[in-house]
């Protein structure tokens, strides 16, 4: 079931999507929020019912909805394979550039908050890289491996975002999620230093880590917008979890560098 936000109906008309007649053909698999119903009643938007059978209309609280105009086409064995769903209901035989795949063949527009995730979670695997980079000049190759356990796992959150797939419990350098918690929080207790806050002095490595961890809190925003929904709801709390932690990651990987832990 796919929602029908004020800011899609917005860029609706933007896009000069919405039917001349101003109406709106209420169907199954689409939920218009209030403030999308409140946005059609200011511009005189119609919403109508009365095509929907009776056995097919939802009657709880909220409405189903899907915008139909003259472009729309019904899959058929010959045109199955080209065809494009999208959030508000109208399906395309070709896929326009402002619009890329949310999942299978349903389309978004491109500033999605899950494809903006998605593109979030690339440029941290990328920066990343470049980290691996400056720990192979050093020779630093129990560094590199960590960074790259990294990289395997934020990859397996892309996956579970995509699929829809729950992140179950996981260990990075041989830490629980509640060891890392535990560690970042008492560096003190394991690596004999306190907290500090970041400066150039402690080296270009050590600044290198605090901005993939800078990177990956930003992240974890990124997510928790993505997966808020108008009602404050918030869904994969598995991935937000996961950015957090990692994050708290980054500062374990600073401490044991200042104490010599990558030392080979």
């Amino acid at each position: 079931m796919a929602l029908l936000t004020e800011n899609d109906i917005r860029k609706l008309f933007n896009e000069k999507v919405l039917m001349e007649k101003g109406e709106f053909f209420l169907e199954k698999d689409m939920i218009l929020t209030p403030s999308a119903k409140t946005y059609l009643a200011d511009k005189n938007i119609i919403i109508r019912t009365d095509h929907i059978e009776p056995t097919k209309m939802n009657t709880g609280k909220q409405t189903d909805v899907r915008i139909t105009d003259e472009r729309k086409m019904e899959p058929t064995k010959e045109n199955v394979d080209e065809v494009y769903e999208t959030l508000f209901g109208i399906t395309m035989k070709e896929k326009p550039e402002h619009m890329t795949h949310l999942r299978g063949n349903l389309l978004v527009f491109k500033d999605h908050p899950r494809i903006a995730l998605r593109g979030a979670i690339d440029f941290l695997e990328a920066q990343i890289i470049l980290t691996q980079i400056i720990a192979g000049k050093e020779g630093a190759t129990k560094l590199i491996d960590d960074l790259e356990e990294i990289i395997r796992f934020i990859r397996k959150l892309l996956r579970s975002e995509i699929t829809g797939d729950p992140i179950v419990e996981f260990s990075l350098q041989g830490l629980s999620p509640a060891d890392i918690r535990e560690q970042s929080y008492h560096p003190s207790k394991y690596f004999g230093i306190r907290h500090f806050l970041p400066s150039y002095k402690q080296g270009e490595m050590v600044a290198h880590l605090n901005h993939l961890r800078t990177l990956t809190r930003k992240t974890e925003l990124i997510a928790f917008r993505a997966f808020r929904s108008e009602d404050n709801r918030v869904d994969r709390v598995d991935i937000i979890r996961a950015f957090n932690r990692l994050s708290s990651l980054f500062w374990i990987m600073m401490f044991k560098y200042m104490t010599g832990k990558y030392k080979e």
